[in-house]
């Protein structure tokens, strides 16, 4: 899925958990039992799912990939190209490890694809405030 195909599906995008990260996804969808210590942060069914960007520190051109998590698994349903400076600076906030790495975006880029997509507030979904 493109931009324009992802900017017109509002069902989709008002789904985009921004607070979501790759680690707390694996947490919350792939090990079992071990989000009762963050209190109701979990799975509670099968029909759960999440959706989120991430961006891989070694994809060429920059890209964010949208995801969908649910207990059977991850699948990217849209790839948008960003800015290298975006890229760059949110994958090095985040740290890097040998053999490449998933981050999911900072603040400054999910500001910008939010506007890209013209979605909601990005504080909209926020439930911890």
């Amino acid at each position: 899925m493109n931009l324009e195909q992802l900017r017109s599906n509002r069902q989709l995008v008002n789904c985009i958990d921004w607070h979501m990260t790759p680690e707390k996804a694996v947490e919350m969808y792939l090990e079992w039992g071990t989000g009762w210590v963050r209190g109701n942060d979990f799975v509670a069914s099968a029909n759960d799912e999440s959706v989120y960007f991430v961006i891989y520190d070694w994809e060429t051109p920059p890209r964010a990939t949208l995801i969908r998590r649910t207990v059977s698994g991850a699948e990217e349903i849209a790839s948008l190209d960003i800015p290298e400076e975006l890229f760059t600076a949110s994958w090095k906030e985040n740290g890097t490890k040998p053999g490449g790495t998933v981050h999911p975006p900072n603040e400054e880029l999910k500001r910008w694809l939010c506007d890209q997509l013209d979605g909601p507030p990005l504080d909209w979904s926020r439930t911890d405030n």
